[in-house]
């Protein structure tokens, strides 16, 4: 497929992937110090830091890779699953404050990250509706009819 067939990402696109790669860092580090120093001591909540991660690291290349029905499919399904996440583990955060002493990513719906973890599952899949990939077709060669 040559880059001209393929959807050129621009505006609100670029910023969600821009968005989502720096959640992508933050959330890598910050699950990894966790694991390595203190795992023991809130393994439920490091573990959900590490799984955002890696949710948000998938989103980011799905995203980029859009364009592709495939990697569509994979960026709805992330996404998906990441608002799933954060309202589930931050409505538990809440109700149930014992099981996350120590802050998950998703903890309070994202508050050590300013609500981002809650708004940006929303835009990803605003974003997401609104630029479906093209299809795809198939060139044919007109077939010569012999007289």
């Amino acid at each position: 497929m040559s880059t001209s067939a393929r959807p050129r990402m621009t505006g609100i696109g670029r910023v969600l992937v821009i968005v989502y790669a720096i959640m992508a860092l933050g959330a890598t580090g910050r699950s990894f110090v966790q694991i390595v120093e203190r795992f023991d001591e809130a393994p439920l909540a490091y573990t959900l830091s590490a799984l955002s991660a890696l949710v948000y690291i998938v989103a980011t290349l799905a995203l980029v890779f859009a364009g592709r029905r495939g990697w569509y499919v994979v960026a709805w399904v992330a996404i998906a699953f990441e608002l799933v996440g954060v309202l589930i583990v931050g409505t538990l955060s809440f109700v149930m404050p014992e099981l996350f002493a120590h802050p998950t990513v998703w903890s309070w719906y994202g508050m050590g990250y300013l609500f981002v973890p809650l708004v940006l599952p929303f835009l990803g899949l605003w974003w997401l509706a609104t630029h479906r990939p093209a299809a795809q077709t198939t060139a044919t060669s007109p077939v010569a009819v012999a007289s």
